[in-house]
């Protein structure tokens, strides 16, 4: 079965596919293991936010997450903002992130977007050679500071 791009959530914010949500976990978990237990209701709250997803799903199994959102500044216009990217670990280099990337992209300019960005640890190396594969490159530092 060829891997297809499904959208897990509505522009409102709803979820339109919970049981694409349910199955995206565990990936998704991959890149950020300390989401907390009740996935479902920090994803809730991310969507209410403005946050998407979308999955690269093959027969029943989800091989890749992207969680996105759109965001007007006044620096880019009009973005589309990943917040994270991930595929299995076991199917790594099979075209799956490649395959998503190519949709966010295109998604980008179905949506009127200028620029489609992320932010990627220092740590990534290997997400940082496939990002400048796709013709991504840094354009600034980023800077944070915990407020808690």
């Amino acid at each position: 079965m060829e891997p297809e791009v499904l959208e897990v959530t509505a522009a409102d914010g709803s979820v339109a596919a919970p049981d694409w949500l349910a199955r995206a976990e565990a990936v998704h978990r991959q890149l950020r293991p300390t989401l907390p237990a009740d996935y479902a209701g920090r994803l809730q709250q991310v969507f209410a936010n403005g946050g998407r997803m979308a999955v690269v799903v093959e027969g029943e199994t989800v091989r890749a997450v992207a969680l996105w959102r759109l965001i007007e500044n006044t620096y880019e216009g009009r973005r589309l903002y990943v917040d994270d990217l991930v595929t299995d670990e076991a199917q790594r280099s099979q075209g799956h992130g490649k395959r998503l990337f190519d949709w966010l992209q295109a998604r980008a300019r179905q949506l009127a977007c200028d620029v489609l960005a992320l932010d990627s640890g220092v740590q990534r190396a290997g997400a940082h050679k496939f990002y400048f594969r796709e013709g991504m490159f840094v354009p600034s530092f980023c800077f944070r500071k915990v407020v808690k």
